[in-house]
């Protein structure tokens, strides 16, 4: 699948520290059926990767990519983990090399316009904003749209179900990451079904 493919396959992507790796199947699981199959598992905990490995074994119907990429060994790391795409906060010289010799569909950070547009003339239409808010979120995602039409972002940070639904109105925005669809005491609790009924909720956005 390219990135677009995957980041239109639902409006929210689910962005995941998985702290216990026995819980990586069941919340992907309750994260699928709430109908958010694109779930983005960050590299900010020992069990990250074979939480990826277990999910993509074991969850049909999930796309699982790997976030947090900070480095180019990590790209090649989570590219034998069997993910399907990757994110990273930003983009360095070293990511995009990584990323050009990688068959894994590869989603980029930026905060600015400038640095925007060096993702774009580095051949990347679609970008993830982080930290959203922080960055201007849905004003400085509007102000982009006339000068840079041709950008695509998956806007993530800061974002929550107050106000997600006001980025997915925006012409330029594809979807959101968040996480509030996977609180960490549900998580921690076992407690699946509430997670499913956020996902439920968050899926049927418009």
């Amino acid at each position: 699948m390219k990135i677009e493919q995957i980041l239109s396959s639902a409006p929210v992507v689910p962005v995941l520290i998985i702290k216990e790796l026995e819980h990586a199947v069941p919340l992907a699981r309750a994260l699928v059926a709430g109908g958010l199959p694109v779930l983005e598992i960050t590299l900010r905990t020992p069990v990250a990767l074979d939480a990826v490995r277990a999910m993509i074994a074991e969850v049909p119907g999930a796309i699982v990519g790997v976030g947090t990429i900070t480095r180019a060994e990590q790209l090649a790391e989570a590219e034998q983990a069997g993910a399907q795409f990757a994110v990273s906060p930003g983009l360095t010289a070293g990511l995009l090399a990584a990323s050009r010799d990688s068959a894994m569909p590869f989603l980029p950070g930026v905060f600015t316009p400038g640095e925007a547009l060096s993702a774009r003339d580095a051949g990347f239409t679609h970008l993830k904003l982080f930290p959203a808010e922080q960055a201007g979120g849905v004003g400085m995602l509007k102000a982009l749209s006339s000068p840079i039409p041709e950008l695509t972002f998956c806007p993530t940070g800061g974002i929550g179900p107050g106000t997600y639904r006001e980025f997915l109105a925006l012409p330029n925005v594809i979807c959101v990451g968040g996480s509030w669809v996977a609180p960490p005491e549900a998580v921690a609790a076992g407690d699946w079904d509430r997670v499913t009924e956020l996902a439920k909720a968050a899926s049927a956005a418009p």
